[in-house]
């Protein structure tokens, strides 16, 4: 059987943090490549029609992370600290999402990609962590805290697919985000929590693979359970029947 072939959504040339993501990216890369899969980016300014035709043809697909969601996806108005939104990724990765929440493609959301997969299934976001009272820090942004830095423990839900994969019921992760699941969209439930309420992963119940994760396991390469993360959305890739096209 031949690797699974991997979608990986971009963020666009114009984000000005690009030089931070674009080294996500790297690590996402080399993340899935080690796992057994091969990736492929997934560009921006694709037609539906031709975004379709390439969905058809991947065995899975990686929301990476990057800016906000416009809030006008949520039904909020913009805010202060909503920053780097474009259109042209909402566009493509509601789409996709949408396409591989509906069918059975296996799929996995990184920080924005969590936050994508909430929003596409009608749940809402904290436009900042401002409006989360009683929130703790969850941004450490580089160059003052390296990106393995881990911010908090988190409890993962014991009846959980991701509970499957971690094993161990509490473990420690990065942070980079200031923003985070408000009401929890339809179909989807969460399954884990960090110390102070902030939603740090959801996932559809009853779906061989399809989670998001608010932190970054790429950046944490050597820690046993983001390595089985990667490893096994890629290997419920390599597992899904051509009926899941």
């Amino acid at each position: 059987m031949s690797a699974p072939l991997i979608g990986v959504t971009l963020h666009p040339k114009t984000a000005p943090d690009r030089a931070e993501l674009d080294t996500l990216l790297e690590a996402i890369v080399h993340s899935l490549e080690r796992a057994g899969g091969v990736p492929t980016l997934i560009p921006l300014g694709l037609t539906e029609a031709v975004l379709h035709g390439l969905y058809a043809r991947l065995d899975g697909v990686l929301f990476s992370g990057g800016g906000d969601i416009a809030p006008v996806r949520y039904g909020a108005e913009m805010h202060p600290a909503v920053g780097s939104v474009d259109v042209e990724r909402d566009r493509t990765e509601f789409s996709m999402m949408r396409w591989a929440a509906n069918g059975r493609k296996p799929f996995l959301g990184i920080c924005r990609g969590l936050q994508v997969l909430n929003v596409a299934l009608g749940g809402t976001l904290y436009r900042d962590h401002s409006e989360f009272p009683g929130v703790g820090r969850h941004d450490y942004p580089s160059p003052e805290f390296s990106p393995d830095f881990l911010a908090h423990a988190i409890k993962i839900e014991e009846d959980s697919t991701l509970a499957r994969i971690t094993v161990e019921p509490i473990i420690s992760v990065n942070s980079l985000h200031h923003q985070s699941c408000w009401m929890i969209g339809p179909g989807l439930r969460t399954a884990a929590l960090a110390p102070d309420g902030v939603v740090e992963a959801i996932e559809i119940p009853g779906r061989p693979f399809a989670i998001g994760v608010q932190w970054h396991p790429e950046s944490l390469p050597n820690a046993p359970e983001m390595r089985a993360l990667f490893e096994l959305f890629v290997e419920a890739a390599g597992a899904r029947t051509q009926v899941d096209r």
